[in-house]
């Protein structure tokens, strides 16, 4: 039977697929089909064929799954940012540990993964300490803040996002306000042009402490005085920057920050610890979330004061000031300098004297270190971006022997590959821990522990 484009079939979703599309059959042929639910019979309209499989979009809902829910999000199904509002929380739950033991399975080569089930949140809305919205123009011409719709780059406007902090929607209208009011200009993609490309907004401290960050295609800010007068409105402004972006990239910060009102940071508590946060600092986005991450990473080193561990990208020394408490020392490795600049910061304000960091590459700085100074290491605690670690950086784990390495991840893909060649010669996977640091998304962050070395 052959599919085309445009055609309807009514089909059961028998599955979800890694990004939230359900999954079902004709005649044997494989739908994704988006804003689908598992359990859900829906009419699925055609909007891509490959040879053995298609893309789809929900035409009708004929009869709705049981885990099928009404998503408090208007614009949950063309916004990029929430793929699982219309999936009930207890469901999302189970998906996401089901995506954790697939990728252990079918990339990593586990056979029976231990995996737990995953830690979740008590309210999963309103959780993020950080947005970036992109800024541009809708069709009628108006000033608009959002996110991307899935897979492009066009902004679908969402002034409030359910997933953040009501106040975001206070700063965007007086970021939007003032570019209406100065004829300032919001970037546009195709053609280079126009200057605020992003606003950048980070949450912390308790009372509420906000930072303001205006990503721009360009070195200055005209009417910098009027805009920090119009952001000091909205209670709680601690900090007020710009950073200088002119490069044709999807990456959203450039290398330069100039701060207009402020230290140029706010701070945060996680436990018991505080933590100065800038505008391209790495921080985990859901601080109750975190500390759950945290305690756990803390368990499964099985610190006893006499260890000595390396924390590689530490960013801003987050898990790295946990780990030093109940450790000999703690040396932290990130290639940002802003946020080693925050992590010594962040000792120093704790009073911690025993953590020490270097900037650069982790998969450079250890062997380097180890090669050269001889320092070793009995855990090793690696929190990598979703790219995983550097294969040299896990040969330089494996001839350092550390009893424990405790491997911390936000891409369940890249994990199973990393753990598959740690435990291909030297470990065991003994604990795998998925906590959701990402509700309504599809994001999961892992946390695992990797002991009992096997002497060759």
């Amino acid at each position: 039977m052959e599919i085309r484009k445009n055609e309807e079939f009514d089909i059961l979703i028998e599955d979800m697929s890694e990004d939230g599309e359900g999954i079902g059959k004709v005649e044997g042929y494989t739908l994704f089909v988006k804003d689908a639910v598992v359990g859900d019979q829906v009419r699925a309209r055609v909007t891509k064929t490959k040879k053995s499989y298609g893309y789809a979009r929900v035409a009708q809902v004929l009869a709705p799954s049981p885990y099928r829910v009404t998503p408090r999000c208007p614009v949950a199904g063309p916004c990029g940012g929430c793929q699982l509002q219309n999936v009930s929380y207890e469901r999302q739950l189970l998906f996401k540990e089901e995506k954790v033991r697939s990728q252990l399975k079918r990339i990593g080569g586990f056979a029976d993964p231990p995996v737990r089930p995953v830690l979740g949140m008590e309210e999963p809305y309103e959780y993020r300490n950080k947005a970036q919205f992109p800024i541009g123009r809708s069709r009628d011409g108006r000033i608009i803040a959002g996110f991307y719709a899935g897979r492009t780059h066009s902004i679908i406007e969402t002034p409030h996002c359910y997933l953040g902090s009501p106040v975001n929607e206070e700063v965007l209208r007086a970021v939007i306000g003032w570019m209406e009011r100065y004829r300032i200009e919001p970037y546009e993609e195709e053609g280079h042009r126009g200057l605020v490309r992003h606003v950048l907004i980070r949450i912390g401290g308790e009372p509420r402490q906000l930072l303001v960050c205006l990503v721009i295609n360009g070195k200055k800010l005209p009417h910098a005085k009027e805009l920090v007068q119009e952001l000091l409105a909205v209670p709680g402004m601690t900090s007020i920057s710009y950073n200088s972006n002119t490069e044709r990239t999807n990456v959203i910060l450039g290398p330069e920050v100039t701060h207009l009102y402020g230290k140029g940071y706010i701070t945060d508590t996680i436990g018991d610890l505080r933590y100065r946060i800038s505008p391209q600092s790495f921080y985990q986005v859901n601080p109750g979330q975190t500390e759950k991450l945290y305690a756990t990473a803390l368990s499964y080193a099985g610190l006893t004061g006499r260890e000595t561990v390396w924390d590689l990208y530490c960013g801003t020394g987050t898990i790295t000031l946990f780990l030093a408490r109940q450790a000999k020392e703690v040396r932290g490795v990130e290639i940002v300098p802003a946020a080693i600049e925050d992590a010594k910061a962040n000792a120093a304000a704790n009073g911690i004297g025993n953590a020490h960091f270097y900037v650069g590459r982790a998969e450079e700085v250890l062997p380097r270190v180890y090669r050269e100074e001889g320092k070793k290491a009995d855990v090793i605690v690696v929190d990598p971006p979703r790219k995983g670690c550097d294969e040299a950086l896990l040969r330089t784990i494996l001839q350092m022997r550390p009893k424990r390495v405790v491997y911390v991840s936000c891409n369940p893909a890249t994990l199973a590959r990393d753990l598959r060649i740690l435990c291909e010669e030297a470990y065991e996977l003994a604990q795998v821990q998925p906590v959701d640091m990402f509700a309504q998304t599809v994001g999961v962050e892992t946390v695992c522990l990797l002991s009992k070395f096997r002497a060759n």
